[in-house]
């Protein structure tokens, strides 16, 4: 272990100029072309760090971008590193890799190719001292995280089959500490139907959509229930051809968040509920819901406890924090990882500051420090 933390040491340029390669490729989850050339960049790039320790392949992500699962040799039950190479940013939005001082800027640099680095130099320096293929390893990093992996949730639980805990490199929290527990997340289509009419000659014909999806809406919205962590948004409504037209159709984007999985299920009953009551207070209309649950919870469990408390040693032992966060309102492909089964813990990858915005960056010196703590917690973990 001394010899790869030696080698990692001496890489912090090197570390930067591969993270630069992966940020100047706009990869915003749509641009497929981009989010491939990521995923292409980045296999190849941990093939040629590890010295053939470790193998691996491009997955189809049908409608989405490629996807790369890599692994060791070593035989048994495995630990599973989790990623994502797609960002929010479109090219026109948000572009180019910069240092200023402390600091890299640029798209996805936080969230999370700069994660995506950590991971593949901690790999390196393994192999560098030849222990890594006695290492049993299997990496993801899916193509279509940001927007909820619809297709990556897949090859994350068909990956976390077998797996003993899963380290995932999200976004890094002030004070290094560690993410065990996240929201779910959930997305509901509501779409009322009405009758459409000349709402000065035939009013009394018609029946309006919006209106029957206003009702939904404020039953939706009085759902939220904060001592639960139960939040409730319509966070987009469209309806109607004009002022003078009873509406015939009316669509609600709702966005869900909860603690618990009963919870998260209730929710769902509940707002269907809802919108079939909607639906009855305005006559001659009905209102359809589709969707449902995105993401299961991140929930706080013995072993993910235990597990962050052992990452957390290793994370001391390279100079930096430990501890655990506060609870994450957003989800992450942790979360699948734990409805696997599998003891998963999340937010190990670079510090920084600004994800989802043009002010996006990280701390220069935090690379080296977080690979180092990959480094110490997978040493251990070698079978002969």
């Amino acid at each position: 272990m001394q010899q790869a933390l030696a080698w990692l040491k001496e890489q912090s340029k090197a570390m930067e100029i591969f993270l630069s390669e992966l940020v100047e490729i706009s990869s915003h989850t749509p641009n497929l072309e981009g989010v491939n050339e990521v995923a292409s960049t980045y296999l190849s790039g941990i093939a040629r760090l590890c010295r053939g320790q470790i193998v691996g392949e491009l997955l189809d992500g049908g409608k989405f971008g490629q996807h790369v699962v890599a692994r060791t040799a070593a035989a048994g039950p495995h630990l599973l590193l989790v990623g994502h190479h797609d960002t929010v940013f479109p090219r026109t939005s948000f572009a180019g890799f910069r240092q200023e001082g402390a600091h890299l800027f640029g798209p996805g640099v936080f969230d999370m190719k700069g994660g995506l680095t950590v991971i593949a130099y901690a790999l390196a320096a393994l192999a560098e001292a030849r222990m890594l293929a006695n290492i049993p390893v299997r990496l993801v990093s899916v193509s279509d995280e940001e927007i909820g992996s619809p297709d990556g949730r897949h090859v994350v639980l068909e990956h976390s089959k077998g797996a003993t805990s899963a380290l995932v490199f999200e976004s890094g929290r002030s004070g290094d500490l560690i993410v065990t527990q996240r929201k779910g997340t959930g997305g509901l289509t509501v779409v009322a139907h009405g009758k459409a009419a000349h709402a000065g000659n035939a009013h009394e014909a018609g029946a309006n959509a919006i209106w029957a999806l206003a009702r939904f809406i404020d039953r939706a919205q009085a759902l939220t229930d904060y001592d639960r962590g139960i939040t409730i948004n319509v966070g987009r409504i469209e309806g109607g051809i004009g002022k003078n037209t009873v509406p015939e159709r009316a669509e609600a984007k709702v966005d869900f968040r909860f603690l618990t999985n009963d919870d998260g299920d209730s929710v769902v009953v509940a707002l269907t509920r809802a919108a079939e009551e909607a639906a009855k207070t305005v006559a001659g209309t009905r209102i359809d819901v589709s969707g449902g649950i995105l993401r299961r919870p991140l929930e706080r469990t013995a072993a993910s406890a235990e597990l962050a408390i052992t990452y957390g040693a290793a994370q001391t032992a390279s100079g930096l924090g430990a501890g655990e966060a506060t609870l994450a309102g957003g989800g992450s492909d942790a979360n699948t990882c734990a409805e696997a089964g599998v003891p998963a813990i999340d937010g190990l990858g670079p510090r920084g500051f600004g994800y989802h915005t043009t002010d996006e960056r990280i701390d220069r010196d935090s690379l080296i420090p977080k690979a180092e703590a990959l480094v110490r917690f997978l040493a251990t973990r070698a079978v002969r």
